[in-house]
């Protein structure tokens, strides 16, 4: 018994050295292009791709999200070569596509990935959510100090979830963020001192409910 605790820690320990090492690379490369880009060259290349360049920042924000590494970066980079606006579109639809993937994915494959990836804590976090408060607990569970991907592992191994109540509580539980970050971006490139402010607000608002949320008591 000692010896598959020790065997499950090992490889758990490995997980996360090899998530660390990947999320420290793409962090390197998320720095390096905003470091080539200074003149804006890099991001008129990629906006010249058109179509392709969309697409393809699209897929690469929905493939992101189904990791456990933080898509932020990613977002920046997008506000930063398509604007807010558009940016900010972009990677929504593209989290939104993930989400959608992990759904059908988790259903062929659920227990597999939950032992690899879901600690038993953040399942039962969201399971008691949805199991006494049906599709808004699983929005509430969505604004809850968890990792987005995460939820939507959980979620899809969760009977009673549908697929539209997983997608449109995923759809709309992520807009705050997105706009929070979006608005602080605007502020720093733009030099605007209240979008800053605030989209720094709405992230530490959005941040203090979540807080709020997780230590709330579900009734029995």
């Amino acid at each position: 018994m000692k010896q598959l605790i020790l065997k499950k820690s090992q490889s758990s320990g490995k997980s996360h050295l090899v998530i660390l090492a990947i999320g420290s690379i793409f962090v390197l490369l998320i720095v390096a292009f905003f470091y080539l880009d200074r003149h804006n060259a890099l991001s008129a290349l990629i906006k010249s791709l058109g179509l392709l360049g969309v697409l393809l920042a699209v897929c690469l924000m929905a493939i992101l999200s189904m990791t456990p590494i933080p898509s932020e970066g990613l977002v920046l980079m997008y506000l930063k070569i398509y604007g807010v606006v558009w940016g900010t579109l972009l990677a929504w639809v593209g989290s939104n596509l993930g989400s959608l993937l992990i759904y059908f994915i988790v259903k062929h494959y659920g227990q597999f990935l939950l032992q690899k990836i879901i600690s038993k804590e953040r399942f039962e976090a969201v399971n008691q959510w949805v199991k006494r408060r049906g599709t808004f607990g699983l929005f509430i569970a969505r604004l809850l100090p968890i990792p987005a991907f995460a939820v939507n592992y959980i979620a899809s191994l969760i009977p009673s979830v549908d697929l539209w109540p997983y997608l449109w509580t995923q759809m709309v539980s992520i807009i705050p963020y997105y706009a929070g970050t979006a608005l602080v971006f605007l502020g720093v490139a733009k030099e605007t001192w209240y979008w800053l402010v605030i989209g720094g607000l709405a992230i530490v608002a959005f941040w203090s409910f979540s807080y709020l949320l997780n230590r709330k008591k579900l009734p029995n």
